[in-house]
C-alpha cells in the first residue's frame, strides 16, 4: 500500500481527526515560508513585541512594512491543500484545524471560524491592545497611502495586527482549545509544518503521548518524524487532494464562500 493510500485508510478508520498546519500548506498559494531562504525573516529583521509597544518609531516601521508590501497575503487564495482540509472538516471527520499560519486562508476555504484555532493570530485585521476594537486592514492602508497616517485608536491604545509577535505571550484561550482538541482526537495530522517552533510544535507530541495516531505530511523531513506512524514527504496540495478525493468543484475557492458557515 502506498503512503497516500495508507493515509486515506487511517483517516477512514479514525473517530476524530485534528489537522495541524504550518507555513508549508500556504506556499502553494504564493505565500513564502517565513524562515526558509528567501522567506520574510531573511529580508526583514524580526521586531520584538516589547519594542513595538515601547517605541512609536518601531510601530511606524512595522506598519510601513505592512502597507508597502506587494499584497501577497491580501491577494492569496486557498489552494488544493486548504480545500482538502476543508472537506475533512465538512465531512465531520476532522473536528478542528490548529494552525500556525496567520494568512486567513483556512477561513477563506470555507471552514467556520469556531473550527479553526489560530495559535499565532491573524494578519488580515488589526486590534487595539487596550480596548480590543477591531480594525480592518484596507481602511488603515488607504489612510496611510493617502495621508501618511499610521493606525491609532481613539482610546489611546496601541493598534497592532492581530498576530502574535516575537516576545508576545501565546494566546491563552487558543492554547487551551488546542490542547483539548488534541487530547480528544485519535488521529493527529500535521501538514506543512517544520515542527521547530514551540510551543505550537508540542501538540503533535502531546497527541502521540495520549495514544493518538500521528501522521506528518511535509515536503521535507522534520525532527519529529521518528515519533510518527506515517511520514509523507510530498507536495501538500496534490497529496491531500488525492487522499480525500477532492473534486474539481470542491477545489475551487469560488465555491468556498457559498459553503462558509455550513461546513
Amino acid at each position: 500500500m502506498d503512503k497516500r493510500a495508507a493515509l486515506r485508510r487511517m483517516i477512514g478508520e479514525a473517530r476524530c481527526v485534528v489537522v495541524f498546519t504550518g507555513a508549508g500548506v500556504s506556499t502553494e498559494s504564493g505565500i513564502p515560508d517565513f524562515r526558509s531562504p528567501g522567506g520574510y525573516w531573511t529580508k526583514n529583521k524580526p521586531i520584538q513585541f516589547q519594542d513595538y509597544m515601547r517605541s512609536p518609531e518601531v510601530r511606524e516601521e512595522v506598519w510601513r512594512r505592512k502597507f508597502d508590501s506587494d499584497g501577497t497575503f491580501e491577494n492569496a487564495r486557498p489552494n488544493k491543500g486548504h480545500m482538502a482540509i476543508a472537506k475533512l472538516v465538512r465531512s465531520g471527520k476532522a473536528s478542528h484545524v490548529i494552525t500556525q499560519n496567520v494568512d486567513n486562508l483556512h477561513q477563506a476555504s470555507g471552514i467556520p471560524a469556531d473550527r479553526i484555532i489560530e495559535l499565532h493570530g491573524n494578519a488580515s485585521y488589526a486590534v487595539c491592545l487596550m480596548c480590543r476594537t477591531r480594525y480592518e486592514i484596507e481602511p488603515l492602508r488607504r489612510a496611510y497611502l493617502e495621508r501618511g497616517d499610521y493606525p491609532s485608536c481613539g482610546c489611546g491604545g496601541v493598534v497592532k495586527t492581530a498576530t502574535i509577535s516575537f516576545g508576545q505571550a501565546m494566546p491563552e484561550d487558543e492554547m487551551i482549545r488546542a490542547r483539548d482538541a488534541t487530547l480528544d482526537c485519535d488521529l493527529f495530522l500535521s501538514v506543512g509544518s517544520s515542527l521547530v517552533v514551540y510551543p505550537a510544535a508540542g501538540f503533535p507530541m502531546m497527541a502521540r503521548e495520549a495514544g493518538a495516531g500521528l501522521v506528518i505530511l511535509n515536503r521535507d523531513p522534520t525532527d519529529l518524524d521518528g515519533l510518527a506512524d506515517l511520514v509523507i514527504n510530498d507536495e501538500i496540495g496534490p497529496a491531500l487532494s488525492e487522499v480525500v478525493g477532492l473534486t474539481n468543484a470542491e477545489a475551487s475557492p469560488e465555491t468556498a464562500g457559498q459553503r462558509r458557515g455550513t461546513v
